[in-house]
């Protein structure tokens, strides 16, 4: 497997070298890193190449990485039911750069662009109805960035008053966050709730 992928990631860098900054192979799967500019060409390439044939658009996703000037890696998965091969594609992206959509080479590519641009926003110019997917209307933030609170920003309940929906800022109430540090296996010499049933057990 590895050695037809080795294959084929040389056949795709002397055919495209405009397109292909870097690519290897591990754990049996082949990546490929492109430049942000050349990801339609390239995809299109993939496509149409007799080599390559990937005609199946699996997933695309992002990976947040807060530390770099290109913030996140924006991640495509294809199939070729010809050659039964996967590659994943891979192209770094500034926080204020676009993305290229390609839903003219893949239809499908529609709603998945769609999911990262909620999850990360991360904008894909093109994209014929780029609006969340996943999240509620007037949702703040986007939940797959890594800082992104774990309790999020709004709480969305129905109010019985009101007879609706509403939005209010997360509150946490501390009446619920009683926390016993203390530990039965450690000789704490305290009864636990329950254990006077045991003793009752016994007289």
């Amino acid at each position: 497997m590895s050695e037809a992928l080795n294959e084929l990631g040389a056949t795709i860098e002397a055919k495209r070298p405009d397109c292909v900054l870097s690519w290897d192979v591990t754990f049996d799967e082949l990546t490929v890193n492109v430049p942000l500019s050349g990801i339609p060409a390239f995809i299109e390439f993939l496509k149409a190449d007799n080599a390559c044939k990937f005609s199946t658009l699996v997933d695309i996703t992002a990976v947040d990485h807060p530390e770099r000037e290109a913030r996140f890696d924006v991640v495509y998965h294809f199939l070729s039911m010809y050659t039964n091969q996967r590659i994943r594609v891979k192209v770094a992206v500034r926080e204020d750069e676009m993305v290229p959509s390609i839903t003219e080479v893949h239809k499908s590519a529609n709603w998945f662009e769609r999911e990262v641009f909620d999850m990360f926003g991360i904008l894909f110019s093109g994209h014929p109805d780029l609006r969340r997917i996943l999240t509620d209307y007037g949702f703040r933030g986007f939940p797959l960035r890594k800082d992104f609170p774990t309790t999020g920003y709004t709480e969305v309940r129905y109010d019985e008053v009101e007879k609706r929906v509403v939005y209010e800022p997360v509150t946490l109430t501390q009446d619920y966050r009683q926390f016993d540090f203390m530990s039965p296996w450690e000789g704490a010499n305290y009864i636990l709730p329950g254990d006077e049933k045991t003793e009752e057990a016994k007289g």
